[in-house]
């Protein structure tokens, strides 16, 4: 029974990694275009814009979706958090959530059906635990992969920032207006900074596309994730709103941008001291002690030890 359960284990697996290659090659495969997921977040449907433009108008295939709902949170709070972290990693398919959760699940079943062939000799207990630790590392690889991506692209906005904000006071102080402004520092940043160009060019789009500048510019600050893109948005939103100095407004976000980054530069270098007494103590100081005692130490097993082992005799 062995021999045929092997065999059979290994076309499920083959099965299960099939599918989540196909969920991952589509979570990661992009809209034909930036202004075609405009223009399917902005036309009129059944969904509201702002659900349109996180992908759930439109609904995952029967199959992908029941089998999705293995790992799907259990509340829909969670699954629109958990939708709007993938956006903020940079999937934005239509049905990112429904692969995402597939890929989790396929993950999940994998490792035990690869190891239990490995296995076998083992006891009942050990082949337990060996299962429950790979499932449980299958399943909780993928969110910690998106963790990852989420704070890699949020930091590769981040780093660009304070000058796409100056360039950005730059053009407003010059007599552009907001929107051509923006559309000038996306460009003007697109070489150094692709993908907070590509924010910004997608902020102009939708508002050519209709959507209102305020509702447009908090869209922003819900794909980056970033505190000081939400800073910004508030800045400009009642600066908007109240009718005051759209230009003064910025020249003050922007000193305070960059006392805040000459702050997080001092914290982290204040950082290196104790960084680097850890592994003095764990690395360094061993190897010196090893390169100060170490001849004294072969110096007395060469000549003491023998000359006390036969007096003793």
């Amino acid at each position: 029974m062995g021999a045929t359960l092997v065999p059979l284990l290994g076309l499920i697996a083959f099965a299960c990694v099939a599918m989540g290659a196909w969920s991952l090659r589509t979570l990661f495969v992009p809209d034909n275009s930036m202004r075609d997921r405009v223009a399917r977040a902005t036309r009129g449907s059944g969904g509201t814009p702002e659900n349109s433009l996180f992908g759930t108008e439109e609904s995952a295939p029967t199959a992908r979706l029941q089998f999705a709902r293995i790992a799907a949170p259990a509340t829909e709070q969670e699954r629109n958090l958990l939708r709007q972290r993938l956006i903020q990693a940079g999937f934005r398919s239509s049905m990112n959530l429904e692969q995402y959760l597939s890929l989790r699940a396929i993950c999940a079943l994998v490792p035990p059906l690869l190891t239990i062939s490995l296995v076998g000799a083992l006891k009942f207990e050990a082949i337990l635990v060996v299962l429950l630790g790979s499932a449980t590392v299958g399943y909780y690889l993928p969110a910690v992969l998106l963790n990852w991506r989420m704070r890699q692209r949020q930091a590769a906005i981040l780093r660009p920032f304070p000058d796409a904000l100056d360039l950005l006071v730059c053009c407003v102080e010059a007599g552009l207006g907001l929107d051509a402004a923006f559309r000038r520092v996306a460009e003007e940043m697109a070489p150094a900074a692709p993908l907070l160009s590509q924010e910004l060019t997608l902020v102009n789009h939708e508002i050519a596309a209709g959507v209102p500048r305020a509702d447009a510019l908090k869209r922003l600050d819900t794909r980056t994730g970033l505190s000081e893109m939400g800073s910004l948005v508030s800045v400009l939103v009642q600066a908007d709103r109240f009718g005051t100095s759209v230009a003064k407004a910025l020249r003050i976000h922007a000193d305070l941008v960059r006392t805040r980054r000459m702050l997080a530069a001092e914290e982290n270098a204040a950082q290196i001291s104790p960084k680097l007494t850890v592994v003095m103590i764990l690395f360094i100081l061993p190897t010196l002690m090893m390169v100060l005692i170490g001849p004294a130490i072969l110096n007395i097993a060469k000549n003491l030890l023998p000359t006390l082992g036969g007096g003793g005799m």
